[in-house]
């Protein structure tokens, strides 16, 4: 009787044990950078060095800088024809094209009612998602009309990372990971177990915790630690089923085993 006990209660266990995600390496590269943005499916990569913003090719390196505006705070090129440079001191937005030359200034100071804003990332169209610290609250501006579109509930947590594609939105808090649709109805909430980052690539989203990454699939609400070489990881990204950790001036990349 006593090792039925013993079966039933480990079984259980066994069903709900976490397998991990294979990586196996393509390729290290030396890189000098102060950050990398990304890299798209055409090899260019997107980056920052010196405060200036650089998009290097195989073909030509080409770069923008605006030294009145102070540091550059995030970038974003996940839509390359718009890409957009955040410089929190100023509490503006530069808009890119893909020649990095300047379309489209968002100064938030000037903006009626007053934002002040702490993150952004890319929307659909000419919008972005901002978070505007004074309301505690996500919106999505369209910074062609100068109108919100869209604006969750008050967030009552600390924001540590946002990141969205043309269909949804990811916040991560200290408490918790939400994810809203490009109408900013929220669609999904997860507790935060300790995560400090995200990266989002076709809807499904890498997770960093200390120094280890988890993978959290699409529709799903159970992340699946990624296994990686022991590294030190400065910063990640994602780009279809290739995963990029920079460190120590290398640019690594790793090809994910995704069921």
């Amino acid at each position: 009787m006593k090792y039925k006990i013993v079966f039933f209660i480990l079984f259980p266990l066994s069903i709900y044990t976490q397998n991990s995600i294979e990586s196996s390496l393509i390729k290290s590269t030396d890189f000098k950078s102060d950050k990398i943005v990304s890299v798209d499916n055409f090899g260019t990569v997107y980056y920052l060095q010196n405060n200036t913003f650089y998009k290097k090719s195989s073909v030509k390196t080409i770069s923008y800088n605006n030294l009145q505006l102070g540091d550059v705070t995030s970038a974003n090129a996940f839509n390359p024809l718009k890409i957009n440079l955040f410089y929190k001191d100023f509490n503006t937005v530069i808009i890119l094209d893909n020649r990095l030359a300047e379309i489209f200034k968002i100064d938030f100071n000037t903006i009626q009612p007053y934002k002040n804003i702490t993150h952004i990332s890319a929307g659909f169209d000419n919008t972005l998602w901002v978070f505007n610290q004074d309301n505690q609250q996500l919106e999505l501006y369209n910074y062609k009309s100068g109108k919100t579109q869209a604006r969750s509930l008050p967030i009552q947590s600390k924001i540590l990372d946002l990141k969205s594609n043309y269909n949804s939105v990811w916040l991560l808090t200290q408490k918790s990971i939400y994810q809203y649709n490009y109408f900013g109805n929220l669609i999904k909430k997860m507790k935060n177990e300790g995560f400090s980052e995200l990266a989002e690539n076709n809807g499904n989203i890498v997770l960093k915790k200390d120094n280890s990454l988890y993978f959290l699939k699409k529709d799903s609400e159970l992340t699946t630690p990624i296994e990686i070489p022991n590294l030190l990881i400065n910063q990640f990204f994602v780009t279809n089923e290739t995963l990029y950790i920079y460190q120590n001036q290398k640019l690594q990349q790793f090809q994910l085993k995704i069921n």
